[in-house]
């Protein structure tokens, strides 16, 4: 295999066969449950990486079933998003941790966007009258989420516009072989094309257990600010770099 079929051809690992398609990826029938609360901003001061900086000390637990993903199959996910401001003075998310039961999206998501992703099994099922969202790591419970089902509806145009205009920020960091980073930026992209098809709100709660490996625990709750049960299609976007701390130090 010549330089140049290397050069024009290489897009993921492993060479001859990647891990995940070029895209689009668009999501099908997409479900997502959300508890958003109120932490300690001092730390968050130490999670969220500059140029980003945070106002109202908010984190969201959500977990996600997706089971029509172009590209990625049919996988759930679960994580913890922070919101930010970002250089630009608009409000945004920062995704701290995301866990997987799926190879394909998770080295995709990490290579592409920067992703902070590890496999584990996130769930989300309807028990009863609640929807109940669970994270393990192992066996180990790492998070557990709950919200009354289907309490009231939201807004569908609203939800679409937030889902659309938010900017989702990540730090990418791939290494060189010598362990040193190859690179190390602030990415930032969007949803697209989103269309709502649902969404409601209700009581809920959320708890988190200590794993030294899932440390999601060390993101205090101290008061629970909202939930949300949510149903749609949308494409994820490409990403831009924002920042580039090797260009900058």
């Amino acid at each position: 295999m010549d330089e140049n079929t290397i050069r024009e051809q290489a897009f993921a690992m492993p060479f001859c066969s990647p891990a995940y398609s070029k895209g689009p990826f668009r999501f099908y029938n997409r479900e997502t449950f959300s508890v958003t609360f109120r932490t300690d901003p001092a730390v968050l001061r130490d999670i969220v990486p500059e140029p980003l900086t945070i106002g109202d000390p908010l984190v969201t637990f959500e977990v996600i079933k997706m089971p029509d993903s172009c590209g990625f199959g049919d996988y759930n996910e679960a994580g913890m998003e922070i919101a930010v401001i970002g250089p630009d003075g608009k409000h945004g998310s920062y995704t701290h941790m995301r866990f997987l039961d799926d190879e394909a999206p998770t080295a995709g998501g990490r290579e592409i966007w920067g992703y902070p992703k590890k496999i584990a099994s996130p769930t989300l099922t309807i028990e009863s009258d609640a929807l109940v969202g669970r994270l393990k790591y192992g066996s180990v419970d790492v998070a557990v989420a709950t919200m009354g089902y289907k309490y009231s509806m939201l807004d569908l145009e609203e939800e679409q516009k937030k889902t659309a205009n938010t900017p989702c920020y990540l730090l990418k960091i791939l290494p060189n072989p010598d362990n040193t980073p190859a690179i190390c930026q602030l990415v930032r992209f969007f949803c697209s094309d989103v269309v709502m098809k649902g969404a409601w709100t209700g009581p809920a709660d959320v708890e988190f257990f200590k794993h030294v490996l899932a440390p999601l625990a060390k993101v205090p709750v101290l008061e629970i600010v909202s939930a949300k049960h949510v149903l749609c299609d949308l494409t994820l976007g490409a990403g831009e770099i924002v920042h580039d701390y090797l260009k900058t130090k």
